[in-house]
């Protein structure tokens, strides 16, 4: 058996940070602040209009889950489960291709 390649981990706010302003000139506390405020209006653009698109990333959206009837596992009883405002992430195609290929 092949062993298996350790996970790489994840890029930190603050190691994004630091390759942001090495690559634009300018201070990891611009970068940080820049990091800061997009991801503000991000949240205030999809509370206010219900979406905010990342370019070449995919976008922020405000769905509605519609109510539902569930089943309580421990007793068996049915339970509704009320409706419910939700965020979900929809990653743009040029994104997801280049990440996973598509089969050809």
């Amino acid at each position: 058996m092949a062993a298996a390649k350790a996970a790489a981990k994840p890029m930190t706010k603050g190691q994004l940070a630091t390759h942001l302003a090495e690559k634009f000139g300018v201070s990891k506390k611009v970068s940080n602040e820049i990091l800061d405020e997009i991801a503000s209006v991000a949240v205030a653009q999809t509370k206010k209009v219900g979406q905010f698109v990342v370019p070449g990333i995919g976008k922020l959206v405000k769905a509605e889950r519609k109510a539902r009837k569930g089943r309580n596992p421990a007793t068996g009883a049915e339970i509704k489960i009320p409706k419910k405002t939700v965020v979900k992430f929809r990653v743009a195609k040029a994104a997801k291709d280049a990440v996973v290929p598509p089969k050809k």
